[in-house]
């Protein structure tokens, strides 16, 4: 507790002064762009890998980043949360995003016996469709070889990522948005060893948002100048 006290210090004293004016203006308004839905995992925190300022990101943080699909009559933190962001603070973008070495996909994807922690293994129920996507069958399963499971942790991640995308769209708030053009929704995967990012909902297919334009992709963009032709 005694170097969460000392970083309060340092925040009033190195970095509040050098953004009061920012937050001098967020005392009075609210108007983040983009939900971003996130592990609760301490590793991934959202506004570093983002590189945002604070009210840039309206943050929900759940264990394994899962969305439980909308369900009449039920009130859930998760639920009031992304209605309130769309409905109310009309976001441009929901982000979804998956991490390497998830806790909660691996307890999934390795069969772990939950008994000892009902409250997690009920939760990870909302991950069942991803678990599907994966090709994971139900009940306990052989323990893969290492390799195996690594590749099966990295595709039930990302599967996890578009299930709970797909969660989403059963929210009232998120598919009037989308379905007006004023909400787009995507998936990214962060992996924490080499901080890279991957966006599973970049025209269909997985791709490094960060990364330059390649050739391919100026040729794929409606908008890019045309190349002059070659002379004669």
């Amino acid at each position: 507790m005694h170097h969460l006290i000392e970083g309060v210090a340092r925040f009033r004293r190195d970095v509040f002064p050098a953004k009061a004016e920012l937050f001098a203006g967020l005392a009075t308004r609210h108007r983040p762009s983009t939900l971003f839905i996130g592990c609760s995992d301490a590793r991934v925190p959202p506004e570093l890998i983002t590189q945002c300022e604070p009210g840039e990101l309206f943050v929900v943080r759940t264990a394994g980043n899962l969305v439980p699909a909308h369900a009449p009559g039920a009130a859930d933190a998760v639920a009031a949360g992304v209605e309130y962001a769309v409905a109310v603070l009309e976001v441009r973008d929901l982000v979804v995003c998956g991490h390497s070495g998830c806790g909660a996909m691996t307890a999934l994807a390795e069969e772990h016996d939950l008994t000892a922690v009902p409250a997690v293994a009920d939760w990870l129920r909302h991950a069942d469709a991803a678990r599907s996507r994966a090709g994971l069958g139900t009940g306990r399963a052989p323990t893969p070889p290492a390799p195996d499971r690594a590749a099966l942790l990295d595709r039930l991640v990302r599967e996890n990522v578009r299930a709970q995308l797909a969660n989403l769209a059963t929210h009232p708030s998120v598919a009037r948005a989308v379905a007006n053009g004023t909400l787009t929704t995507h998936g990214w995967v962060y992996d924490i060893a080499t901080g890279t990012v991957t966006d599973l909902t970049a025209s269909g297919a997985a791709t490094d948002p960060t990364a330059p334009a390649t050739d391919t992709d100026a040729a794929a963009d409606p908008t890019a100048p045309a190349t002059p032709p070659a002379a004669a």
